[in-house]
């Protein structure tokens, strides 16, 4: 029976079935989400084809998987035209789930790059390791967590935002405890997945109560509900909000959250070290701005001076660690940077707290630019120094901080890069990049009126400059015994040369990163 047909009933209540419908059915645009579903794809192909691939032809995957996810940096490119925007409410095109803006694409730029590094590490990595790593499957992990933390700062609504969040930690929690028959990787799994678990928990409670305060999951909605939140449900929507905090402040190893870092780093194959250094810390940073700045701004009185604290002790803590490292104990390089992106940590967290003290969008935009701009440069210089970290663990497998005495003399190149990396990291030229980047997160503390943060940070940048100078000098200092040739295969050249040229570039027009970093967040 057609609708005009029936009785009016009936056909009254057909109409409303078809408009519910209707108001279902999004419209995508293939394009906006191309870079994410680019990796995953290719994932899902490299998965498949390590059936029907042979033990000598393995190297293809790893190169399947540089080339997928250079075509999703690729992607990036169309993109830079204007905002894209997918998954909206039918009824109202503005609320969408997913939006390709300047953040979305700066980040993903930043995860994307940092998993194609990871990737070209990796390559030598397992062909070291003598089928020890399962390459198929290591590929595919790769590339899921890759298309997850390419798709976290696109999210626009809680829902694709945790779920964004799993998509990149899950892999994760395989790619460190892959290592076959290998107690310490076993137990750096353990931890890693037992301390994300309980931070994806807390953030889940978190999030059901800020749903159930506002009704809604969307973050720009939620940004307007949650000022005229009911009287009774106000000290819910606060426990929500710090409870949200804290399940992203595990993500981001803000201390005291800190704990799984360095087993976790040391336990991992190096390349998944580098990767969660990097990538890993974009993911926890992207959610808590998008969390923080879009949808709580109301409650910046709750989340800034948590976020503020949380800087000073995580910078604080981490530099210490660093400082405590013995350079002879084993494994002490990679621990050494383990602790140090812990206080790169906390500098990051600096401008992000400076966003809750702005005194309108333009102030706090300025500041979420300042770390973004520092996430950058941090992430072009640590992945250069673990690249040159991998190198020297080829022929050092216990990759003590005094194996690297000498290295001068046996790999000048190496050494001059891993040199430059470590006084960009701590802020000295030539790193001009990494004075500038410190000098833009100073600059947020003191204009937000966080005078003792920035004393804070100074304190911890003299005490960060002792271990990077003190491991900078080490390297050309003459070595102890003949010094060791270091072969460098093709895969690592490749990645010394993408941070080297990028970290060069980048001090020598520092002024770039702030123009790429401006996010338009707002």
């Amino acid at each position: 029976m057609s609708p005009l047909a029936q009785p009016p009933v009936q056909a009254q209540a057909h109409a409303h079935a078809q408009t519910l419908a209707e108001s279902v059915v999004q419209s995508v645009d293939w394009l906006a989400i191309a870079p994410p579903t680019i990796a995953a794809v290719v994932g899902l192909a490299v998965l498949v084809a390590d059936l029907f691939v042979g033990d000598r032809r393995k190297a293809l995957l790893g190169w399947a998987s540089v080339a997928g996810l250079a075509v999703s940096l690729l992607a990036l490119l169309p993109l830079l035209d204007g905002d894209r925007a997918t998954f909206c409410l039918t009824g109202d095109p503005d609320v969408c789930s997913y939006t390709a803006d300047r953040f979305t694409l700066v980040v993903q730029f930043l995860v994307l790059g940092g998993a194609l590094l990871a990737a070209l590490l990796s390559m030598t990595a397992l062909k070291d390791a003598q089928k020890a790593l399962p390459e198929g499957e290591f590929w595919f992990l790769l590339l899921s967590s890759a298309a997850g933390a390419a798709l976290l700062p696109a999210s626009r609504d809680l829902a694709t935002l945790i779920v964004a969040l799993e998509v990149a930690s899950l892999p994760a929690f395989a790619l460190v405890g892959i290592r076959q028959g290998d107690k310490r990787s076993s137990e750096a799994a353990l931890k890693f997945f037992l301390s994300s678990v309980t931070a994806t928990a807390v953030s889940l409670l978190g999030i059901s109560f800020v749903y159930a305060a506002t009704g809604t999951l969307y973050l720009t909605e939620i940004a307007d509900r949650i000022q005229d939140v009911d009287g009774q449900l106000h000290t819910l929507t606060q426990a929500g909000v710090v409870l949200t905090l804290i399940g992203f402040a595990f993500k981001t190893a803000a201390v005291p959250f800190h704990f799984w870092v360095p087993d976790t780093y040391v336990g991992a194959p190096l390349p998944v070290a580098a990767y969660l250094s990097v990538v890993g810390k974009a993911v926890g940073f992207s959610g808590l701005i998008l969390v923080t700045v879009v949808a709580l701004p109301s409650y910046a009185d709750v989340w800034g001076p948590a976020l503020a604290a949380l800087a000073a002790l995580t910078m604080t803590v981490g530099n210490l660690g660093a400082l405590r490292q013995r350079s002879t104990r084993a494994y002490s390089a990679v621990r050494l940077l383990a602790w140090s992106s812990v206080g790169q940590a906390g500098y990051l967290l600096v401008p992000i707290a400076a966003a809750a003290y702005a005194e309108n969008t333009d102030d706090a935009e300025r500041a979420i630019g300042s770390t973004v701009a520092y996430a950058l440069m941090y992430a072009a210089v640590n992945l250069g120094a673990f690249t040159v970290a991998a190198l020297v663990g080829r022929t050092r497998t216990l990759n003590r901080v005094s194996d690297y005495r000498g290295l001068y003399a046996s790999s000048p190149l190496s050494a001059l890069l891993l040199a430059f990396f470590l006084l960009c990291l701590a802020g000295l030229p030539p790193g001009v990049i990494g004075l500038f980047a410190k000098v833009t997160v100073f600059s947020a503390a003191v204009d937000a009126g966080l005078g003792w943060l920035a004393v804070v940070m100074a304190v911890n940048v003299v005490i960060a400059l002792f271990y990077y100078l003190q491991w900078t000098a080490l390297l050309f200092r003459a070595p102890e015994g003949e010094p060791q040739p270091h072969g460098i295969p093709a895969p690592l050249t490749a990645a010394l040369a993408l941070t080297g040229i990028v970290g060069i570039a980048l001090s020598g027009a520092p002024q770039l990163v702030l123009r790429f970093a401006d996010t338009g967040l707002f």
